[in-house]
């Protein structure tokens, strides 16, 4: 009998070591499926650098203190291929509340992890990674950027969204955040995080327009646009209020007087003004969320 109890309390022990250990096993990466709608909307914006006034409305002129970066680089398993990577800046305390940050058509260089450091610090308690989609590659010049963009494969760069999702976790709440190409990457990724998206900040990026695909959202989003923008222009906006109107989705609006790319302060496109006002209503969103 003390045998036998002895076999039914080792049993017991062993089954809910296993069921422990299945709780905390590192979640795999999936593959991304990608719809029509989701390819038409990263396409059309990457056709943009075929026109000369788009890529002359681009340009790192400014200076950016660089000294000092708080996060580091990591990397994360892909369902297939090589490993992502991202620029992370933990939370200084442990939480589940997560930032994907999505840089702009020149790639996670130095402005970006200057946003990531300053988004982390007035966040407080939100671990941010900023996600390189392009595998490590730069752009420093117009020419290099637009090519960058272009060749960037959005099964792969969806892919890699998938992996740090996994890399999270599934307890994990994550809000998106992104400018130019990342803009429309941020509202991409909200869609790919689904019930894990609590939010989507896209400053100046493409939406996607079909209205089925748009319902699957999870989170409202926070759209920051600049009446002066030709290619993300009002009429691009007001399509996009009205396809998330049918979609019975929530987007809030702010426009401002600017052009295309007001917000990155290392571009003489900066507006000071507007884009620290742009921020400002970006981070009160995101906390609200948070």
């Amino acid at each position: 009998m003390k045998s036998l109890l002895t076999y039914l309390a080792l049993l017991v022990s062993f089954s809910s070591l296993s069921a422990f250990l299945a709780m905390h096993e590192p979640q795999k990466p999936q593959e991304a499926v990608l719809c029509h709608a989701d390819i038409d909307a990263i396409r059309s914006f990457a056709a943009f650098t075929n026109q000369e006034d788009f890529k002359k409305m681009h340009s790192m002129d400014r200076e950016l203190n660089t000294e000092s970066f708080k996060g580091k680089r990591i990397s994360f398993d892909v369902a297939s291929g090589d490993k992502g990577e991202a620029y992370y800046v933990p939370s200084a305390k442990k939480s589940s509340k997560y930032l994907f940050v999505f840089h702009e058509w020149w790639g996670l260089n130095d402005y970006v992890r200057n946003e990531s450091d300053r988004l982390s610090k007035e966040l407080g308690g939100v671990n941010v990674i900023a996600l390189d989609l392009y595998d490590g590659k730069v752009g420093t010049t117009r020419e290099q950027a637009g090519a960058l963009m272009k060749a960037c494969d959005p099964q792969r760069a969806a892919s890699i969204i998938q992996g740090a999702l996994a890399f999270v976790g599934k307890d994990a709440k994550i809000a998106t955040i992104g400018w130019c190409f990342g803009g429309g990457w941020s509202l991409q990724a909200a869609l790919q995080l689904k019930d894990q998206a609590v939010g989507c900040v896209m400053y100046y990026g493409m939406p996607v327009k079909d209205v089925d695909r748009l319902s699957q959202l999870n989170c409202d989003v926070l759209g920051i646009f600049g009446e002066k923008d030709k290619w993300i222009n009002p009429e691009v906006v007001a399509n996009f209020e009205n396809h998330m109107q049918e979609a019975k989705k929530t987007v809030t609006v702010k426009m401002y007087a600017a052009d295309h790319a007001f917000a990155n302060p290392s571009s003489d496109r900066y507006n000071e003004k507007d884009a620290k006002n742009a921020n400002a209503t970006a981070l009160k969103y995101l906390k609200k969320k948070f």
